[in-house]
């Protein structure tokens, strides 16, 4: 249960921080500064619930460490729901912000960080367009995420290397689509904006998730094979690590 409350929390956050920052504090800090937003809040998070969860906070995230075995499949779905959960509470806690404005926020005109393409696009990219940026980024962030985590990655930087991915991920994709790679993220603000957001929301869903096959299957192709220990490999193990230090002495 606590893994759930942490998915639903880290998720939260997320949201809050980055479609926070674009919706409350864009005009002044622009998609530059929203990167950013989206980056630390995942940073963050990955050293606050990385240790209870594992820091999904994203449904792409989630199937992509499903396809390579490292969570069950209930689990999985149970980790989904409390994405997606904390997306809508993130974005309903905006919208009651935006609201507090001398001018009020209508979320159905100003579109609450909703994601979007062609007209509703912030550079009024095309549907293609932001169908390949979405699968494209979502397996830079996926990919990362299955690299930076495995076993044979240096322990403790993980964190950086998907909060810095993630704010690359939103320089480039800001323009497109105000960045999704990340369904629950695009589920919360549409759901309130309505119309042309939940109508397009299918591709901020199927897109995410098909960069996160993409990823998997790259990784599973570029993975550095595990060599298992035998008397034989310690013993030669052993012998070069002898041979080292008498190079060492000898330098």
């Amino acid at each position: 249960m606590k893994e759930y409350l942490a998915e639903l929390v880290g998720t939260f956050v997320l949201v809050f921080g980055g479609v926070g920052s674009a919706v409350l504090a864009g005009g002044k800090i622009g998609y530059a500064g929203v990167a950013f937003a989206f980056g630390l809040s995942l940073l963050a998070m990955v050293y606050t619930i990385g240790p209870i969860s594992g820091c999904h906070i994203n449904p792409a995230v989630t199937i992509g460490l499903l396809l390579h075995r490292k969570i069950a499949a209930r689990k999985a779905t149970g980790y989904i729901a409390a994405q997606i959960v904390g997306s809508i509470i993130a974005a309903f806690v905006i919208l009651l912000i935006a609201k507090g404005a001398p001018d009020g926020y209508d979320a159905s005109v100003a579109g609450l960080g909703a994601n979007g393409f062609g007209a509703h696009s912030p550079g009024g990219y095309s549907l293609l367009a932001a169908f390949i940026s979405e699968v494209v980024l979502t397996m830079f962030l996926v990919l990362t995420v299955l690299g930076s985590t495995d076993n044979k990655a240096p322990v403790g930087f993980a964190g950086m290397a998907i909060g810095l991915v993630l704010t690359l991920i939103h320089l480039v994709g800001i323009p497109i689509t105000n960045t999704s790679v990340n369904p629950a993220r695009s589920i919360g603000p549409a759901l309130f904006v309505g119309g042309w957001a939940l109508n397009q929301l299918w591709l901020f869903i199927i897109a995410p998730v098909s960069g996160a096959i993409v990823a998997a299957g790259v990784f599973a192709v570029i993975k550095a094979p595990s060599i298992p220990i035998t008397a034989k490999t310690a013993e030669r193990a052993l012998e070069s690590e002898s041979i080292e230090r008498g190079r060492s002495r000898i330098g």
